[in-house]
């Protein structure tokens, strides 16, 4: 079953059958407990996605479905599981092993929310009889007769809108995201009234799905190593890399380079990646010339609202990592799906494959992939 667009966004009411994504963390648990404070009709669903390895400190997925069952007991609502391994490899793990190859820093989170949580999990809801499916994301949706807007929640230091940008309006209009209004202390407080194993649980980090690792390693599974030099951009030989893609531009650790003779204290930094002689360019300084773009070029564009909120080329602000400052930009067409950004002020590291937000207020607008950096 696959859901299809909507005219006018329909609104939730009591008595709605809703499927909460229940991942064993403290946000999916507080989200589950305010839909049955709010009269919902509320099951569980526990996604495993990851089959590659199961080694305890890694995806941990045995420990997080243990957890998600005592909280689906303790709040009293029917918990399934179901195993979405395939098409997160197809349709996630693939495309974020490609864009490695190819020497980009992809932002696995965004990819996975569009094919993973709001594509195969709304299916999957929306074919056992569910009206809606619910997440513990920190964002808002407003409803009305054009149809939905993703906003900024409550919590700035939380906000997840930047990994949220590629929904679409069939995927917003059967969503629901209940910690909104919510701060993250607030949402570990309310755990510990309700008696939750897991109020204390520490946020997951690493990547979707797959979890906290030695990112290296990992990655070497995969990608072979292919050492080479490490330089200044003057030609100066620092050290050997371990391949060039393990390594986004404006990294500072892990580079394994010390203080050159004659030269400052100053930390190093990844500059650029040089794929013709196979070299990691350093620079010194985190002002460095060399991390500053004034603008960039970006491909893949989307607008959650399907078109653009106003003729181009377009004022609004942008952010190019989770939880940074909006900045004021210019976004003008250059392509069919691809665009310019041209920021107010200079910015820093701006890395091929990552993406690139943008909001009106309070209202993300959509966003694109970073293709290139431009310099001052």
């Amino acid at each position: 079953m696959t859901h299809q667009p909507q005219a006018t966004a329909r609104q939730p009411a009591p008595g709605d059958r809703v499927m909460i994504g229940l991942s064993g963390g403290v946000d999916s648990a507080v989200a589950a407990h305010r839909l049955i404070e709010q009269g919902y009709r509320v099951e569980a669903l526990f996604m495993k996605n990851w089959e590659e390895d199961d080694a305890p400190g890694y995806c941990a997925a045995a420990q997080d479905l243990a957890d998600a069952t005592a909280v689906a007991q303790r709040l009293g609502i029917a918990l399934r599981t179901v195993n979405f391994a395939t098409e997160y490899w197809d349709q996630v793990f693939e495309s974020f092993l490609a864009d490695y190859r190819a020497l980009r820093t992809p932002n696995p989170d965004v990819l996975c929310n569009r094919e993973i949580k709001f594509r195969a999990f709304l299916d999957h809801a929306l074919g056992l009889g569910a009206d809606w499916i619910a997440t513990g994301h920190y964002a808002r949706i407003t409803r009305d007769s054009d149809g939905c807007r993703l906003r900024l929640c409550a919590d700035p230091n939380k906000d997840q809108t930047y990994f949220l940008y590629l929904l679409d309006q069939s995927q917003l209009g059967h969503a629901l995201f209940p910690l909104a209004d919510l701060t993250k202390p607030q949402v570990r407080t309310i755990a510990r009234g309700l008696g939750l194993d897991n109020a204390e649980k520490r946020d997951s980090t690493g990547i979707c799905f797959i979890g906290e690792r030695r990112f290296r390693d990992f990655l070497a599974r995969y990608l072979p190593r292919e050492p080479g030099p490490i330089e200044t951009p003057d030609g100066r030989r620092l050290g050997e890399h371990q391949g060039l893609t393990y390594y986004t531009i404006g990294q500072r650790q892990g580079l394994g380079v010390g203080g050159v003779l004659g030269g400052t204290d100053a930390p190093w930094f990844v500059a650029a990646k040089d794929p013709g002689r196979n070299a990691l360019i350093l620079v010194q300084g985190g002002d460095h010339p060399l991390l500053q773009s004034q603008s960039l070029a970006a491909d893949h564009l989307h607008w959650i609202r399907g078109l653009p909120p106003g003729p181009l080329p377009f004022p609004c602000e942008a952010r190019l990592r989770h939880r940074q400052p909006l900045q004021a930009c210019i976004i003008t067409m250059i392509s069919d799906q691809g665009c310019e950004v041209r920021f107010v002020e200079p910015q820093r590291a701006v890395a091929p494959g990552q993406a690139v937000v943008f909001y009106a207020g309070d209202t993300c607008l959509g966003g694109a992939t970073v293709e290139r950096a431009m310099s001052p």
